[in-house]
């Protein structure tokens, strides 16, 4: 899966308080503590019904992978359902669908991640299972070949036969030129064709680790009482000392802007779409990210927007516009827009239209209106996500996957409250640079004209 979009963002802030004690519920009371085999463990109490949500987070991802294997990470995602000598392939899941559980996983640039919804009673078990797989999965070629086949088909289902997502790839290959997150998570499929059973289990036994995974835990649970069954079931897990902090190539300082064009016969409408290279919450600045988090909502969030009003509503040259920050990232990340233009409209002017929308909120900043409108919906996003235990286990495994604490979680709100409407000119000014940026044109091929006999 992809990063994590802005309302999940966003929703880092779901434990404290919105707008004041006295105006705002506070949220659930996080617990964060750590095994002494270094597994980090969060637990976000919410006993409305008796369900949990369990995840468990690996802090690696498609950025991890080793020059000319790309896709590993995800294909050891899909493997590590085959089992282990505890618990052989399929055990697991016909258990859980007995119980009436849930289960799934994904894997994005950064971490990778298995989740399971249970009944409470049944929480210890599915505890012990993620930690059996931890160290304990068996590989053989018979379930690794056919499902080298399966991760082929599901990128040709994805990407190979969507020209949209054929478009997001090749745009981000050219936005990020010397980092990793310029291949795909899913992989190149010539790489892909050879990943092996050893060079999974060799990824595996590098990366998967308690010293090097978080416990995330939601629901109807009491923090004491999971942290005993987390010292029952994880702490015998010995931890890799071998592990190390992650250290990946930067991106050279950019001089140009870019240009990527995909042109095929399926496509039904044309549309535009530019990334931006710019800081992530982990790497940005005090306040920079915060700021980036609310010019995403005041040029491109919503009917309200400076970009819907400009080109949907004023103009109008075209039927959507909007634009979004992915801040959850361990380095760099994009800012992105985009557009579909209306019947008859070309990108050109499209994009002319949204150069002049960048450009006005650079040059003369935004309004206490736009400011104070963006900040309310940011965090109203966060009070309508504590309904949403899943949400609130995702927001906290990846801010923690991706470098960031619990703390920086909950003081979230604060720093939303402490932007300006100056920090957000001065985000636009250096961020939205088209040196910095690459901008994608989906068009529809001509058919090739008929021969004649």
């Amino acid at each position: 899966m992809r990063i994590l979009t802005a309302l999940a963002v966003a929703g880092t802030a779901a434990l404290a308080n919105a707008r004041g004690a006295e105006a705002e519920p506070a949220g659930p009371a996080v617990r964060h503590f750590t095994l002494s085999n270094g597994l980090d463990v969060v637990v976000i109490p919410d006993n409305r019904s008796p369900v949990v949500t369990h995840m468990i987070w690996y802090r690696v991802g498609s950025a991890d992978e080793e020059l000319g294997k790309s896709g590993l990470a995800h294909f050891l995602e899909h493997l590590m359902f085959k089992g282990t000598a505890k618990n052989p392939a399929g055990s697991f899941s016909r258990t859980l669908a007995t119980l009436g559980g849930q289960e799934n996983a994904f894997t994005s640039s950064d971490y990778t991640a298995y989740f399971q919804r249970v009944t409470r009673d049944h929480l210890e078990k599915v505890m012990a299972f993620e930690a059996d797989r931890m160290t304990g999965l068996v590989l053989t070629d018979a379930v690794v070949l056919p499902e080298r086949e399966v991760v082929l088909e599901e990128r040709r289902m994805r990407t190979d036969n969507d020209p949209g997502a054929q478009l997001a790839e090749a745009t981000q290959a050219a936005l990020f030129v010397n980092h990793p997150y310029g291949h795909p998570v899913i992989g190149w499929e010539q790489e892909m064709r050879k990943l092996n059973r050893e060079e999974a289990l060799a990824f595996y036994r590098r990366f998967y680790a308690p010293n090097n995974a978080i416990v995330v835990i939601a629901g109807d649970v009491v923090p004491d009482e999971i942290r005993a069954l987390a010292e029952k079931t994880y702490g015998p897990v010995p931890k890799n000392d071998a592990i190390q902090i992650r250290s990946r190539p930067l991106e050279p300082d950019a001089r140009t802007s870019r240009r990527v064009v995909l042109a095929d016969q399926r496509v039904a409408q044309p549309s535009l779409s530019r990334y931006y290279l710019v800081p992530s919450y982990r790497t940005a600045k005090a306040g920079e990210a915060e700021a980036l988090d609310a010019l995403a909502h005041v040029i491109g969030a919503g009917t309200l927007s400076r970009l819907y009003k400009a080109l949907v509503v004023e103009k109008p040259i075209a039927v959507t516009a909007s634009a979004w920050y992915g801040g959850t990232s361990f380095d760099a990340t994009r800012f992105g827009i985009s557009a579909t233009p209306r019947p008859g409209v070309s990108l050109e002017e499209l994009e002319s239209a949204i150069d002049a929308v960048v450009t006005e909120v650079a040059a003369n900043g935004i309004t206490d209106q736009e400011l104070a409108r963006a900040k309310t919906r940011l965090v109203a996003d966060t009070i309508y996500s504590w309904d949403d235990q899943f949400t609130l286990a995702r927001v906290y495994g990846s801010a923690l996957a991706n470098g960031l604490s619990v703390e920086t979680v909950q003081g979230w709100p604060d720093r939303i409250r402490a932007v300006t409407a100056r920090s957000v000119q001065e985000a636009a000014r250096n961020f939205l640079d088209m040196r910095h940026a690459v901008t994608g044109y989906l068009i529809k091929q001509p058919a090739p004209p008929e021969k004649r006999s």
